[in-house]
């Protein structure tokens, strides 16, 4: 772990393994933070933010991203390896958003911000009795950050929390998810063996307890707590957090729609349809409800079954598997038991419905689910309404695009959707009715370091990336001075 500047295991000694997601083997072993530890990395953090310079020295700030940016960048090979390994990401996913699009803009777009970013402005007008006044909006870090990230896309995650967070001048602890341990422990070693930081302005702790991480949401020091995961942590920490008033940056679940118009072309369906099992639909802005409109519904099952059915599914490491484990067993239980209750709502299951049979020997401990296929229910159904964060799809027929929007929007999440119609115009009019944070019409993808990424309702509070993003790790500050009129 990474503590006040220093490369440190458990005070107590305890570790935990980290298991391979594709086998059940252990891949090695990693320091398992107790309370004691965590104190210490929040005293770090908050002594690095009250007693250093670093909230206002910007030109240190982008120093030290860059540094880091190199170092990751000299390593990003083995780091591809590492991701494969304790996430259970297909090797080809980290040709995009697991590793190279982070990789290349969540640390260089704040870094560029510093120098960008309007820090100050003046306000015009003001005073009394013909008193000049002068008035300026000064923007501050908050201070103290917690960052709390997820094993589905960690080191994406991990670079879009730290990028903004440290480049607006906050210190951070950062806890990542005990299941995907290493990506963070390896930027805690470069940060201590590569760049400038200053004791205390990044800490890494690993910790597999809960118990210990929940310190981070009820510490006083902690000013800021910035939670990538489920909706039920989310709404824990919010809870935690109100007693000491900590500002709160949610990134949580989601059961995005994608709507297919009776005008799409049919082309598109079928490829839109086997992205969700993309990392074994370990994607909270997975398109998980497909909306077809009845005139292509019935083509759209057999063709979105038959393609379910072939997705290559196997070995991370092989660059032909499109999907590969979920992260552990307690995961794949979560959804096969989602799907055992979509059966027993009524549902059909067209493909997959249960682990995946006939793996090679060396993955039979790993934690494989067939690709499923869902009709058969409404959109009341709990596999419509849930978030599932498995290669699961359910399809749900409509007959206009009033019914359509209703049905995106009848779900407790906001986070993301998708619409496919041959007319722009009416596909823009689908984007602006559906109450979610992200859209995209006709392929658009909206990824992005500059791109704001968050939900409406129970998808999150706040946005990851882009201006609305950094600011949200900004105090705002209005500062009035009084000039006396001379003669």
């Amino acid at each position: 772990m990474l503590i006040d500047g220093e490369l440190v295991e458990a005070r107590s000694g305890a570790e935990f393994d980290n298991l391979s997601p594709a086998t059940g083997a252990v891949l090695g072993v990693t320091a398992a933070a107790d309370a004691h530890d965590m104190e210490r990395a929040v005293a770090a953090a908050r002594r690095a933010f009250d007693g250093s310079d670093w909230s206002t020295n910007r030109a240190l700030r982008k120093r030290c991203l860059e540094q880091l940016q190199d170092a990751l960048e000299d390593e990003k090979d083995e780091l591809r390896t590492e991701l494969v390994a304790e996430v259970g990401c297909p090797v080809m996913t980290t040709d995009s958003a697991q590793l190279d699009w982070p990789l290349a803009e969540s640390l260089n777009y704040p870094a560029q911000l510093i120098d960008t970013f309007e820090w100050e402005r003046v306000l015009e007008g003001g005073g009394l009795f013909g008193e000049r006044n002068v008035r300026m909006v000064v923007k501050e870090p908050v201070g103290v950050a917690a960052a709390v990230t997820p094993s589905n896309f960690p080191i994406e995650v991990v670079l879009n929390k730290l990028g903004p967070a440290l480049a607006a001048g906050n210190t951070v602890v950062l806890k990542p998810d005990p299941h995907t341990p290493w990506n963070a422990t390896r930027i805690g070693r470069l940060v201590a063996e590569r760049t400038d930081f200053p004791p205390g302005v990044l800490n890494v702790i690993t910790t597999p307890s809960n118990e210990v991480a929940a310190l981070l949401g009820t510490d006083p020091r902690v000013d800021l707590v910035s939670f990538t995961g489920s909706t039920a942590v989310g709404k824990s920490l919010m809870r935690s957090g109100a007693e000491t008033m900590k500002r709160m940056f949610l990134e949580l679940g989601g059961k995005s729609a994608a709507i297919v118009l009776d005008d799409a072309n049919p082309a598109v369906i079928v490829p839109t349809a086997v992205g969700v099992c993309v990392h074994a639909g370990q994607a909270c802005a997975a398109t998980s409800r497909m909306l077809v409109h009845r005139s292509l519904y019935d083509q759209a099952v057999a063709d979105i079954t038959m393609a379910y059915q072939a997705v290559p599914v196997g070995d991370p490491a092989d660059p032909g598997t499109f999907v590969g484990p979920v992260i552990s067993a307690a995961q794949q239980r979560r959804v096969l038991d989602a799907i055992a209750g979509a059966r027993h709502d009524g549902a059909e299951i067209t493909a997959g419905g249960g682990p995946v049979e006939n793996l090679p020997d060396h993955l039979r401990g790993g934690h494989f689910i067939a690709p499923t296929v869902v009709i058969g229910v409404d959109n009341r159904a709990a596999i419509a309404q849930q978030e599932v964060f498995g290669p699961v799809l359910v399809l749900l027929p409509f007959d206009d695009d009033d019914e359509a929007v209703a049905i995106a929007n009848d779900s407790p999440f906001g986070l993301a959707g998708a619409v496919m119609s041959r007319s722009a115009e009416r596909g823009m009019d689908i984007a602006r009715r559906v109450r979610t944070g992200s859209f995209g019409v006709n392929g658009g993808m909206f990824y992005g370091a500059d791109a704001p990424f968050g939900g409406y309702k129970s998808s999150g509070v706040g946005r990851q990336c882009g201006l609305e993003g950094f600011a949200q790790y900004l105090e705002t500050k209005t500062i009035a001075r009084r000039e006396r009129r001379t003669h």
